[in-house]
């Protein structure tokens, strides 16, 4: 049995994409799927299931939520190996331990090529400091995340894939769950 954790794009922030955590764990476990948790409001999944391919599972997930909820978003889904993985490979330890709040990691639906994560460091004109591994991005936000420039729609135009970002913070309480 494999652990995943699912992380939807968007939903519940500033009045848009509303959807209740109850009728997302539901489509989850209607979907044959165990252990179904989420985490906040803002669209963080655990379950257990027969294992499955990471760009599949998030395709099944996407037309169920759209189907059932009338829900259009992304899901990012990682295995807890993966999951661990994203967390041994954090280069930020030292921004991780004293402020969690402020390291974000953008996962990704596709890893990006260098030159384009080359091309957001250079559009980004703030104290941001990032760094690419895999299919995910980690970014130090020093002055807050609130109003930075290097926001979610710059992210998705330089690297041409898709994302949604957590805190270290959520990273680590997703990490628990799943391990729970």
């Amino acid at each position: 049995m494999t652990t995943y954790i699912a992380l939807l794009r968007g939903i519940n922030v500033g009045g848009h994409k509303k959807v209740a955590m109850p009728d997302l764990r539901d489509v989850v476990a209607d979907l044959g799927f165990d252990d179904v948790r989420t985490l906040l409001q803002t669209g963080n999944l655990v379950f257990r299931g027969s294992a499955r391919t990471g760009a599949a599972l998030e395709r099944l997930l996407e037309a169920e939520a759209e189907k059932r909820l009338g829900l259009l978003t992304a899901f990012l889904v990682r295995t807890d190996k993966e999951w661990q993985s994203v967390i041994a490979r954090n280069p930020f330890p030292r921004e991780a331990e004293r402020d969690p709040s402020h390291l974000v990691v953008m996962f990704l639906q596709d890893a990006p090529r260098a030159n384009d994560v080359k091309a957001l460091q250079a559009a980004s004109k703030g104290p941001e400091i990032i760094r690419a591994g895999g299919k995910h991005l980690y970014i130090v936000y020093p002055a807050g995340i609130a109003r930075s420039r290097l926001n979610i729609d710059l992210i998705e135009a330089k690297l041409g894939t898709r994302g949604t970002g957590r805190n270290w913070n959520t990273v680590l309480k997703l990490d628990v769950l799943a391990r729970a």
